[in-house]
């Protein structure tokens, strides 16, 4: 019994040589939270508008590019048409089947001004803006397939949540894109586009 005592201690002594602290220690689990929404790390960059554009007033230095999940090319140059002052005018949204098309865009608070596009390339006869949240927005650049853009103001101004008319070309347009800069005033805001037939 007295050997055993020794020999048992050497046998312990000797296995806690050969494993790693590591093992032995308790381990603490890390664990990461992702946010809901926030699909990309936060790249800023330069707020980018062509010659001509009307917009004339101090406009953000930084933004948060949003690229369009959809690539459409514009084969014109661009001509920008005089800026409308928008007036936000609460709507209702058309039967589904005069929806040609749809896509969404959500933007975060800590993102702050956000440039979305939105690669559209069918033609209508209205487009309709969905605000789920609250937000400031900047202005929205509406392109047709004749290289017309038509800048839409929005003055910077608070808008919350509703369906609101974007624009209204009652003569029918190929759309080929729509840019909007907007800045989340909730933990985030859904913006949905529509066009209408």
């Amino acid at each position: 019994m007295k050997r055993l005592i020794p020999t048992a201690m050497c046998i312990a002594i000797a296995l806690t040589a050969l494993i790693p602290t590591e093992t032995m220690a308790q381990r603490r689990r890390v664990v990461v939270r992702t946010r809901v929404g926030v699909r990309r790390p936060l790249v800023r960059s330069r707020l980018v508008l062509y010659p001509g554009h009307p917009i004339r007033r101090l406009l953000p230095a930084e933004i948060v590019l949003h690229p369009a999940r959809r690539a459409v090319v514009v084969g014109r140059p661009l001509v920008f048409l005089p800026a409308l002052a928008w007036a936000p005018t609460i709507a209702t949204l058309p039967a589904q089947e005069r929806l040609v098309w749809q896509d969404s865009e959500t933007i975060d608070k800590e993102e702050g001004w956000v440039d979305s596009n939105f690669g559209i390339d069918s033609s209508g006869n209205a487009l309709f803006l969905d605000i789920d949240g609250k937000a400031h927005l900047n202005f929205a650049e509406v392109t047709f397939a004749n290289g017309n853009v038509q800048v839409v103001d929005f003055n910077e101004k608070k808008h919350e949540r509703g369906l609101y008319r974007l624009l209204d070309f009652a003569d029918g347009r190929h759309v080929k894109t729509v840019r909007i800069l907007a800045k989340s005033d909730s933990d985030d805001t859904k913006l949905v586009v529509y066009l209408s037939k």
